[in-house]
C-alpha cells in the first residue's frame, strides 16, 4: 500500500539530486559529468547531445477507438496528494475497474512509491510530460528531451515503459507524435470526454451528462490534482457505464481491438450524393407506404440519441430478431460514429436524415443539398460503406421543389411513412404509442419511431413487435420492402 510516513534524509536527498539532474539533462548538460583524464578531475562541460528529426511515420492521434466493442476507458492525468490517490485507487478497486494514470515524470521522481502502488494495483502508467505541460510551440528537441526523461524517470522507478503521452490539455502537433514515435511510444492520446469539476449540478443532472457523453470505444480523462470530486465521479461513471451496458477496460486493450478508419474518399459510394443546380429535371420517387396483399410493415427509426437509448433499441430488435430502417442525423453521426457503425454492423439500413435537421421546405434548394451531402459523407466515413440511398425530411416536410432538390442529389427515393405515433412527444406514454401504431397499421405500412432520449419508445418497442406479429404481421427493412 501507498506509505504515509516521510521517508529518511538520505532517500531525500536522491531524489532531490535526481530532480536536479533531470532540470538539468533537459537543458542540454550535466552538471555532476566529469574528465576522468583530467589530471585534477574538475569538472568539464560537456557538449550537449545533437537531437536529429526523427524520419520515420508518426505515432497514432487517439482521442475515441473506432469500434462497436460495448468498452470504453478510463484515464487519469497528474498525481494528486497522497490521501486522495490512496483513495481514487480504493474506489477503482471498489468497481473493478483498471485505468490508465498520465503521469509527469518530476512527480514520479518526487513520489516513487505512489506510481509503483498504481502498477501493484494492476493499472496503466503512461507518460503525462514532465510537469504536465502542453509542449505547444517548444522545439523539435527540448520535446524529445522531455518525453525520454519522463520515459526513463517512470522505467526506473516503476519498470515499467508508457507506451502513451498526453499533454496536460490534451492537445498536440505533428512534432509532438513524430517525438513520440521518435521515443518509442505508440500514440498520443487525448480523450472523447474530459471531466471538469461540476458546478453545483444535482445528482440527476450529473447522470444526465455522463450518459450524453458514454460512448463506445470512448476515452475518459479526469485530472487528480484538478478534479474536486475525482474520486466520488468513479461511482457516477461505473453506475452510467452499467446501465447503458458498456465495461470499462484498460486503455491498451481498447486501443488493440480499436479498428482503422478509411479515408472517405476510399470507400465505394462515397461520392454518391453531389450538389447538383440543375434540379428541376430530376425525377424523385416518394414513396408513403408499399401497396401490397402480403401483411409486411417496416419499423424505421429517426434523429439521434444517446448510446444509451440507441444501444436498447439495437437491443431490442436484436432480441426480437427484427431489422429496421435508421434515418441519421449526421451531426450525431460525427460526435459518434461509432454508434452509426454499430446501427449497420447489427444489419439495419443506415440512412440520411440530413445533418443539422433543417425544415426542408424553409431553407434554400441549394442548402438543402449541402446538407444532404455533408450527411451523406459524414454517414459513409462513419459506417466505412455506402448508406442506403433512402432519404427522409426532418418533420416530414416537402413540397415539389424540395423533392426535385433533393433526387438532384442522388437521393432519388424519399421515404415518407403512414403510420405516425407521435413518439417523439414526451407526454406520450408507452400505451399510446401502441395503441396508435396498432390502431393505423395496415399491411405495407411504414412505423415512423424516433430514437430520442427520454421519450417513452424504448418501453413500447417490444410491445409493438410481439402485438404486430400476433396480427400476422411479418417486420421488414424498407430495403426489403420496397428495394434499391
Amino acid at each position: 500500500m501507498i506509505s504515509y510516513k516521510k521517508g529518511a534524509s538520505g532517500f531525500r536527498l536522491f531524489h532531490w539530486i535526481s530532480l536536479v539532474a533531470i532540470v538539468a539533462l533537459l537543458a542540454g548538460c550535466s552538471p555532476f559529468q566529469g574528465s576522468e583524464s583530467s589530471a585534477d578531475n574538475s569538472l568539464q562541460p560537456v557538449k550537449p547531445e545533437k537531437i536529429e528529426r526523427y524520419q520515420g511515420e508518426k505515432s497514432k492521434a487517439v482521442s475515441m477507438v473506432y469500434t462497436t466493442q460495448r468498452q470504453l476507458a478510463l484515464t487519469f492525468n497528474g498525481m494528486a496528494d497522497k490521501d486522495t490517490m490512496k483513495r481514487l485507487l480504493d474506489e477503482l478497486d471498489k468497481y473493478h475497474i483498471k485505468a490508465a494514470f498520465f503521469m509527469p515524470g518530476m512527480r514520479v521522481a518526487e513520489e516513487p512509491d505512489i506510481a509503483r502502488e498504481i502498477v501493484t494495483k494492476g493499472h496503466e502508467i503512461e507518460n503525462n510530460t514532465l510537469s504536465m505541460t502542453d509542449l505547444q510551440g517548444q522545439p523539435y528537441e527540448k520535446m524529445y528531451k522531455d518525453i525520454k526523461l519522463t520515459n526513463d524517470i517512470i522505467k526506473r522507478e516503476t519498470d515499467k515503459t508508457p507506451r502513451y503521452i498526453r499533454t496536460k490539455s490534451g492537445d498536440y502537433s505533428d512534432d509532438l507524435r513524430l517525438v513520440a514515435a521518435h521515443n518509442g511510444q505508440e500514440a498520443v492520446v487525448s480523450s472523447s470526454l474530459f471531466l471538469h469539476n461540476w458546478q453545483k449540478e444535482t445528482e440527476e443532472q450529473k447522470i444526465h451528462y455522463l450518459r450524453k457523453y458514454m460512448n463506445r470505444g470512448g476515452i475518459i480523462a479526469m485530472d487528480t490534482e484538478e478534479n474536486n470530486s475525482v474520486v466520488e465521479n468513479i461511482r457516477l461513471l461505473a453506475e452510467a457505464a452499467t446501465d447503458v451496458g458498456y465495461t470499462f477496460v484498460p486503455l491498451h486493450e481498447l486501443v488493440a481491438q480499436g479498428g482503422e478508419r478509411k479515408p472517405l474518399q476510399e470507400i465505394p459510394g462515397f461520392d454518391a450524393a453531389k450538389m447538383n443546380a440543375a434540379y428541376h429535371k430530376s425525377r424523385p420517387n416518394l414513396i408513403y407506404r408499399k401497396e401490397t396483399d402480403k401483411k409486411l410493415v417496416a419499423l424505421s427509426f429517426d434523429d439521434w440519441g444517446t448510446d444509451q437509448t440507441v444501444t436498447k433499441i439495437l437491443d431490442i430488435l436484436d432480441k426480437k430478431g427484427v431489422k429496421a430502417s435508421f434515418f441519421l442525423r449526421a451531426d450525431g453521426v460525427e460526435r459518434n460514429p461509432n454508434l452509426a457503425r454499430a446501427i449497420a454492423v447489427a444489419g439495419h439500413d443506415v440512412a440520411n436524415h440530413t445533418y443539422s435537421h433543417p425544415v426542408n421546405t424553409k431553407i434554400a434548394p441549394e442548402e438543402l443539398q449541402k446538407e444532404i451531402v455533408k450527411a451523406h459523407q459524414i454517414i459513409t466515413e462513419a459506417i466505412q460503406q455506402k448508406p442506403t440511398m433512402y432519404f427522409r425530411p426532418p418533420t416530414g416536410a416537402f413540397d415539389e421543389q424540395t423533392l426535385k432538390a433533393i433526387a438532384a442529389t442522388g437521393y432519388e427515393d424519399i421515404t415518407i411513412y403512414d403510420v405516425t405515433p407521435s413518439d417523439y412527444d414526451k407526454k406520450r406514454s408507452a400505451d399510446d404509442i401502441v395503441k396508435a401504431i396498432m390502431e393505423q397499421t395496415r399491411s405495407g405500412s411504414v412505423i415512423l419511431l424516433h430514437m430520442l432520449d427520454d421519450i417513452h419508445t424504448i418501453e413500447a418497442l417490444p410491445i409493438v413487435i410481439d402485438q404486430l406479429r400476433s396480427k400476422g404481421y411479418t417486420l421488414v427493412p424498407m430495403t426489403e420492402m420496397f428495394g434499391q
